[in-house]
């Protein structure tokens, strides 16, 4: 076998669409549907604070507080709320098991949501799932950083030959792709779970059409 190890993002790859959930937010807000999906992807201030947050440089609450005010909305707790409906994806879940069970490591490659006062990782409990675990803050680097994704594969003894990396955003694959890493947009949880079995030679569960 090729490869030594896989590499994740955690929202919309280990979990179920961000962009549903977020659009989830919007409604239970009161808001037009993809109000929040603008005011933290195409609102210049509102990436501002999104960087700013993934890097470390300022808190989860004042993220809240930023990102209310764009919305006009209560900004208590916003991101706990924000990600009310955000569940582990099952299928991949299953297949990180059965691909450390098979010998291969794991590693959570993601861009930090913040972790206090809500944890958004915590019930993943995602040391005890996956070899090493990389979030943006705690490094004080995000992705689409070149030395982010060096520094996963650091921790993971490993060259970017030896890895695949999993990510449902494209920007942030040519810097994996640029360090040998074999690169692979999630797009949908099955046709994820094929390519890495296609890579692989493994037996991954993948359900029928």
């Amino acid at each position: 076998m090729p490869y030594k190890a896989v590499i994740f993002d955690f929202g919309g790859v280990l979990t179920t669409s961000l962009d549903d959930c977020a659009r989830a937010f919007s409604k239970e807000c009161g808001l037009p549907e993809d109000a929040y999906l603008h005011a933290i992807a195409v609102n210049p201030d509102g990436r501002r604070l999104y960087a700013q947050l993934e890097r470390g440089d300022i808190t989860q609450e004042a993220w809240n507080s930023g990102i209310a005010s764009l919305l006009g909305i209560d900004g208590t707790d916003l991101m706990r709320r924000a990600l009310t409906t955000l569940q582990p994806e099952p299928l991949l879940v299953d297949t990180t098991r059965a691909i450390r069970g098979a010998g291969l490591k794991t590693a959570v490659l993601s861009n930090s949501m913040g972790m206090s006062p809500f944890n958004p990782y915590e019930p993943w409990a995602l040391e005890d799932a996956h070899d090493v675990v990389v979030l943006s803050e705690q490094v004080r680097l995000r992705k689409p950083d070149p030395a982010i994704y060096q520094l996963a594969l650091d921790r993971l003894d490993c060259r970017g030959q030896d890895c695949i990396f999993v990510d449902d955003i494209t920007a942030n694959l040519p810097p994996a792709h640029a360090l040998g890493i074999t690169t692979i947009h999630a797009t949908h949880p099955t046709l994820t779970v094929q390519r890495l079995q296609d890579l692989l030679g493994l037996p991954l569960t993948i359900p029928e059409p």
